[in-house]
């Protein structure tokens, strides 16, 4: 009382104490390596909230092509309108009735091409066709009909050397190809057989088509010209060798997995199969869901999987459907028009390798390779971080309890000072490392993937973790104050301050290793890989013989040298302090075993 300059002190003490500074330093921290983390699986992070968000993705909508297979296509079957033809690697010669057929989808591709149908197409063609008439190297493309969202097709307008007349050949989705060709409805059913009939053994299938045109000027639309419709082309595109298990992960982890697909039923339902995803009869088509309203969407979304013969715009609806169900949805989309949907969804995905510019923008993550096993490491990582950062707040909360009251108790009962500015700052030096770098450099839980998404309305800071880390942070200080106030009774001020604050030390550490984690004991935690732990407690033990044995420092922290008893004395305390928490995980751990 009237003792100024300690009053003063022991104002900034208890503010430095109550003040916890460490949090934007975590958050930092935490997001920033966390985006590290998350690139070292070939994965950009273009918004730091996707990072948190990913613990909490209850569906993960994928596209079919390049993301659950390798894009690699390669001609599987053909067939000529009413003979097929299976193709294999070492096949290099076709029968006549088939050359016309693959010449016109040659026609219909660009001369170098990009697209891996269209290379796929040029690649079969050179080794069927190089010794016919059915090259065209000589001829010259007069113009381009484009796909549109009217008319899935397009069409390339050639001209030969010799030839007086127009040559056209048309591609593009089978019954677009039909429409140009004007069919009979006995023509579309028969059509409709052989195309569920491909489709059936999972092939991306076009249709094919020429025509004729004499008159000099061109037509505006592809519809005035007169086609003849030419066959089908069925295309492999072999699934990645690591999407089932990826799949089955997502399962384990309480992870929908939506296929998006603008392929045909069929198709969808065999690639569906293969992977292993769930429910794989059950489908929504485009028209489907065109004629539904968005309740009856809603609704459906509930129990399908697969949507087929989907267009980019159709995205946008899905997303909505899943979200109005409470979903948190992760979508993957690459072109100019599934921005919106990327948008739309808590996480949007892009694709690096194919994907639009305006499809990264709109996005959160961008995928380096277009391969959906990263996806589901992204995942994991996501979680991994969000637990790491559970664990350094409740460590945080935890340990700044006992500061708090080691600074506050003795001003209010007029004992000696315990703590004052400078021994603070040291406690400092071990607690900011350990919660930003110690915590987020652990591994994750080995149930990381088998337990289910966390709400999206679940708080970093919610009641259940902050009571049970103000808890621990209560016995520390119980065991601290014990020491304090025994050495202050047996051999005066200096030694009770001395005794309490290498308690205190002690506690914080043994309160880094049991914050480690909630599910296993500091014994099975100390077998998981963390260098970074042991920079700390390395650095922590140095730094606290330095303070006890150096004279300059003992003098400016007011302690006094401890003997060997007394370490031990401290230690054990300091351990003890969290034995009941301990207790606590190993009666958890062994309830979840019997249950």
């Amino acid at each position: 009382r009237l003792d100024w300059l300690n009053g003063f002190l022991a104002g900034i003490t208890l503010a430095m104490a109550i003040l916890p500074e460490e949090f934007p330093v975590v958050l930092t921290i935490f997001l920033a390596l966390g985006a590290w983390r998350i690139s070292q699986k070939n994965v950009l992070t273009r918004r730091s909230h996707a990072i948190q968000a990913l613990g909490s993705t209850t569906v993960l909508c994928v596209d079919k092509t390049g993301t659950l297979t390798l894009n690699q296509m390669s001609v599987g079957k053909i067939m000529n309108g009413a003979d097929f033809f299976d193709v294999s690697l070492d096949t290099n010669h076709l029968p006549e009735s088939f050359h016309e057929l693959v010449e016109f989808s040659i026609l219909a591709s660009q001369r170098d091409p990009f697209d891996p149908m269209e290379k796929s197409l040029k690649k079969f063609g050179n080794n069927t066709l190089r010794e016919t008439e059915h090259i065209h190297e000589d001829w010259k493309l007069i113009k381009e009909y484009p796909l549109s969202q009217e008319l899935l097709a397009m069409s390339h307008v050639w001209q030969s050397p010799d030839g007086a007349d127009y040559i056209i050949a048309a591609k593009g989705a089978p019954e677009a190809v039909a429409d140009l060709c004007h069919m009979e409805p006995h023509e579309l059913e028969q059509l409709s057989r052989n195309i569920s009939q491909m489709a059936g053994e999972g092939l991306r299938i076009i249709g094919v088509a020429r025509g004729s045109f004499t008159q000099k000027d061109l037509p505006g639309k592809q519809h005035d010209f007169n086609f003849q419709f030419l066959g089908l082309v069925g295309f492999q595109d072999p699934i990645r060798a690591e999407v089932p298990q990826a799949v089955q992960e997502c399962y384990q982890a309480g992870i929908r997995v939506v296929m998006i697909t603008g392929d045909y039923p069929g198709t969808a339902r065999n690639i569906a199969q293969k992977i292993g995803l769930n429910q794989p009869e059950m489908v929504i088509t485009g028209d489907e869901l065109d004629a539904m309203d968005d309740e009856t969407l809603k609704n459906r979304v509930k129990d399908v999987n697969i949507f087929a013969r989907m267009v980019p715009e159709m995205k946008l609806r899905l997303v909505e459907a899943f979200k109005s169900n409470g979903e948190t949805v992760a979508m993957t989309g690459d072109g100019v028009n599934d921005a919106p949907a990327l948008k739309s969804a808590q996480i949007g995905i892009s694709m690096g390798g194919r994907g639009t510019d305006v499809a990264r923008e709109a996005s959160d993550l961008v995928l380096l390779e277009d391969d959906f096993s990263s996806i589901v490491a992204t995942v994991k990582m996501g979680r991994r971080i969000y637990d790491n950062l559970k664990k350094a707040t409740a460590y945080i909360f935890a340990v700044h309890v006992p500061i708090i009251g080691m600074s506050f108790l003795p001003v209010v009962f007029q004992w000696p000072l315990v703590l004052f500015p400078v021994q603070i700052v040291f406690l400092e030096l071990i607690i900011d490392p350990a919660c930003s770098v110690v915590f987020e450099a652990e591994p994750p839980e080995k149930d990381v993937m088998r337990r289910p998404p966390r709400s999206s309305s679940e708080g970093l800071f919610n009641r259940k973790n902050i009571g049970m880390s103000v808890l621990q942070g209560i016995v520390v200080l119980i065991f601290v104050l014990a020491i304090y106030l025994m050495g202050l009774n047996w051999q005066g001020e200096a030694s009770a301050r001395t005794l309490s604050y290498i308690t205190l030390i002690f506690a914080n550490l043994a309160l880094i290793l049991t914050n480690r984690s909630w599910s296993r004991t500091i014994y099975q935690t100390l077998r998981s890989p963390n260098q970074a732990l042991w920079w700390v407690l390395g650095g922590a033990v140095l730094f606290l013989a330095a303070i006890l044995y150096f004279p300059p420092l003992q003098q400016l922290f007011k302690f006094c040298p401890l003997n060997l008893w007394e370490i031990l004395l401290c230690l054990a305390a300091g351990m003890l302090s969290v034995l009941w928490f301990e207790v606590f995980k190993w009666y958890k751990n062994r309830d979840s075993r019997t249950g």
